[in-house]
């Protein structure tokens, strides 16, 4: 608006002013001859200025100033200047200066700054070319378009040619007056050519930012002045940059075509805008409306994109939140069991010490009623054998005694005493079997001494009692669900059920065997199969809970080891505690003991034969066992006495009575051996039983039993004791090399019979005949064919083909 002011202003009455003021002045100037050179120092020209508050560098090599300033502050300066009478004079006396440089000659400072004043003070003053008054020609002309100051004001720099320049208003004041224009002109010149580098560098730069007007050559110059007003005006270059606007006036092409003498002429810039027509706007719009369909369509993509991945990733949250939470269950409850299983580990630890204490306690009370039982019988067994030996004496019959006799004394108040015991407990099974009928059929040796005394039992029972209860007491002070067996294995059976894989990765059907140990073993703390009594552990709480562990209904899963846990315990408790029992409590003279021993052994290997064989190594040690017991036994409890015959003659005498009962208890002992038969190899039962009790001590007894009927009955027993099939499948006529020895007794107990039958009655030849017939058939019985044969043809027995048939 203040530009629009400035142009409305009547030019031509201050332009004549200027010019009369500028005549006078110059032919004064004319006079002087010295011009001032004191550039630097204040003039006249300059306090105008500082009073307004611009500021103006002078002295530059290219004569260039900066200056800011705008369209009220100048003409405000223009009203203070005209009223200061010096400010003319000063100027005119700058002015003089223009006159006195030649053409071709550098300027100085001086004359820089009188220009630089001159140009100023026309611009303040409104030197502005007259608009044309025919209609359609009539434009805006920017005032000093030549104008080379540098920096002085932002709005020389930008500004937009439309047309050919005409003459400004100081070059025609200055042809009015008689002032040479070539100097000036060559000042501005050289500033053009930089001014218009300047001006397309800007023009480049607000090219964005500046808004295009449409002007269309055919339309008269009033529509294109207005039309460039309005739009110009919503925007204002002025206040944006600091730089004032002017428009030039459009013309014809003849105007534009001519030029004035003193003119600069300018090359059109070459970013001119574009005429825009209405092709080009719809071009535009549809171009931009295809790029905005695409951007839509790649947005709509993208979106769907989005989306699809927005309903996987709800998906994919509410699948793992699914799966999430079994896994979270799966961890509490592997985090429970493992809380639980490290506590019953704990409780454990603190228990088992005690469990094996029990234990011990108990197998070593077991062990000393044993021992107190065979350590009795040796004592009987050394006793009767000094008492009817022929060769004893006081002497021999205790060695290393004092000369005094006071420890013989006590030797034989022991001996009196063993000595009553042993005949009241042979009194007392007397009676016993006198009331039950057995009296006739029982032989002495066959029975065992095993009856123990009131004391021993009630001691024996007390500490029983205190060991159960001690037992009782192990786990009074924890809760069941860690030492009860059904309240463990429902733990486990949880577990599996639940999360398999995971048991199975823990191994704990390897486990679980171990873990139950402690328990059952304090279970089974008095189970001991030597007494009638003895509960089967089958019948057992904790087998019956085991039973069917890991056995569900669904299907078996291949290498399971909860299939073996009865098994593995077989082999980890019962095993071991019949081995101890094995060793330290089993009596081999005791039929009754022997055969429930074996029952359990045998039961053992037909129920369990995956444990229980030869190559595990608790059936092994169980087996050591057993063989050390019987080796023990025969080693150190077998005894036969050797009596000359005419003291065996007396049948109701205590040494035949002895002899009797140690040759009995030796045909026990060797009916206890053989009934391990199938459990133990036939070679180590032969071992046992042929060579180290028959051919050692039984065959003994029979060269010096009498030769009849007796002997007879006796061999009959020893060939009862016999598993048949050591005979079944041997080939030939001969038996086993063990049984040679008995075979040529049994011929010589046949020639023996036949001798003695020599020269008594038709009687006893006949019973000697029936007695040789007996012999044949013993000797069939086991297999020696050929001496039956022989003993047959040398006694003249017809019937063997019968008595081998009937064997």
């Amino acid at each position: 608006k203040e530009t629009e002011e400035v142009f409305k202003v009547k030019k031509s009455s201050y332009s004549k002013k200027i010019v009369k003021q500028l005549k006078k002045e110059y032919k004064e100037d004319l006079e002087k001859s010295k011009v001032r050179t004191e550039v630097n120092s204040p003039t006249d020209v300059e306090r105008p200025l500082e009073k307004t508050g611009h500021t103006k560098d002078i002295g530059h090599e290219d004569g260039t100033a900066n200056s800011e300033h705008g369209e009220e502050e100048m003409e405000v300066e223009s009203e203070k200047e005209e009223e200061k009478p010096k400010a003319g004079g000063a100027f005119s006396s700058a002015l003089s200066a223009l006159n006195v440089l030649r053409p071709g000659e550098i300027p100085d400072a001086a004359f820089i700054h009188a220009a630089r004043k001159k140009r100023q003070m026309a611009r303040e003053l409104g030197d502005f070319t007259p608009v044309d008054s025919e209609p359609g020609k009539s434009r805006l002309v920017r005032e000093d378009e030549n104008d080379a100051s540098d920096d002085e004001d932002d709005d020389e720099k930008r500004r937009i040619v439309f047309a050919v320049k005409e003459k400004s208003q100081r070059q025609k004041i200055a042809e009015e007056i008689g002032i040479e224009g070539s100097d000036d002109e060559a000042l501005v010149a050289g500033e053009q050519d930089e001014e218009l580098s300047r001006w397309e560098q800007e023009q480049i730069r607000k090219g964005i930012n500046i808004p295009q007007a449409c002007v269309q050559p055919s339309q008269p110059a009033e529509v294109n002045n207005l039309y460039y007003q309005n739009t110009y005006q919503t925007l204002s270059y002025g206040s944006s940059y600091g730089i004032p606007y002017t428009y030039a006036a459009y013309g014809s092409s003849e105007n534009k075509s001519q030029k004035t003498d003193n003119t600069v002429p300018f090359k059109t810039p070459s970013n001119e805008m574009t005429p825009v027509t209405i092709d080009l706007v719809k071009k535009q719009l549809k171009d931009r409306l295809d790029s905005m369909k695409e951007l839509h369509k790649a947005n709509r993509q993208q979106y769907e994109k989005h989306q699809q991945s927005q309903e996987d990733s709800t998906k994919a949250i509410e699948r793992l939140e699914g799966s999430s939470g079994g896994i979270g269950e799966q961890y509490k409850f592997l985090q429970e069991m493992r809380g639980y299983v490290q506590d019953l580990l704990e409780c454990f630890s603190e228990k088992v010490p005690l469990i094996n204490e029990l234990e011990s306690a108990i197998h070593q009370l077991y062990k000393q009623r044993a021992s107190r039982l065979v350590q009795r019988r040796q004592d009987d067994i050394k006793d009767e054998s000094s008492e009817f030996s022929s060769h004893s004496n006081k002497a021999l019959m205790a060695p290393n005694l004092e000369s005094f006799g006071r420890d013989r004394v006590i030797y034989q108040e022991q001996v009196k005493r063993r000595t009553a015991e042993r005949e009241a407990r042979r009194a007392r099974r007397r009676q016993a079997r006198e009331q039950t009928g057995k009296m006739a059929d029982h032989l002495e040796g066959l029975s065992s001494d095993d009856e123990e005394t009131s004391t021993d039992i009630t001691n024996f029972n007390m500490e029983r009692d205190r060991i159960l209860k001690e037992s009782s007491k192990v786990f009074e002070d924890v809760l069941e669900s860690f030492y009860s067996i059904d309240c463990i294995k429902s733990q486990f059976e949880a577990w599996r059920s639940k999360y398999f894989a995971s048991y199975k990765d823990a191994y704990i059907g390897l486990c679980l065997p171990k873990l139950f140990n402690p328990l059952i073993r304090l279970q089974l703390l008095i189970w001991t199969p030597l007494e009638g009594k003895c509960r089967d552990f089958e019948t057992m709480l904790w087998f019956e809970s085991l039973l069917f562990y890991g056995c569900e209904e669904q299907e078996q899963v291949k290498d399971d080891a909860d299939i073996s846990l009865l098994p593995t315990i077989i082999e980890r408790v019962v095993l071991p505690k019949l081995t101890v029992i094995s060793e330290n409590i089993w009596d081999p003279f005791s039929t009754t003991q022997t055969s429930r021993m074996v029952a359990i052994v045998q039961k053992l290997v037909d129920g369990y034969p995956s444990v229980v064989n030869a190559e595990n190594k608790s059936t092994q040690m169980l087996l050591k066992a057993l063989l050390l017991r019987m080796r023990r036994t025969l080693d150190d409890d077998v005894f036969m006495p050797l009596y000359p015959k005419n003291i065996l003659e007396n049948k109701n005498s205590g040494p035949y009575l002895f002899f009797q009962r140690q040759f009995w208890s030796s045909v026990k002992l060797l009916g206890n051996f053989l009934q391990w038969y199938g459990i133990l190899s036939n070679k180590t039962l032969q071992e046992l039983s042929i060579d180290g009790l028959l051919n050692r001590y039984i065959l003994m007894a029979f060269q010096n039993s009498e030769y009849g009927e007796d002997s007879i009955k006796k061999a009959q027993s020893v060939i009862a004791c016999f598993p048949k099939q050591w005979f079944t499948n041997l080939k030939g006529d001969k038996t086993i090399s063990q049984l040679e020895n008995f075979c040529r007794y049994l011929v010589h107990l046949a020639d023996t019979i036949y001798r003695n039958s020599i020269g008594c009655s038709d009687v006893e030849k006949r019973n000697a005949r029936e007695h040789i017939k007996q012999v044949i058939k013993l000797l069939a019985s086991i297999q020696a064919l050929d001496h039956a044969v022989t003993v047959a043809n040398d006694h003249n027995v017809k019937e063997l083909k019968i008595l081998i048939e009937g064997k």
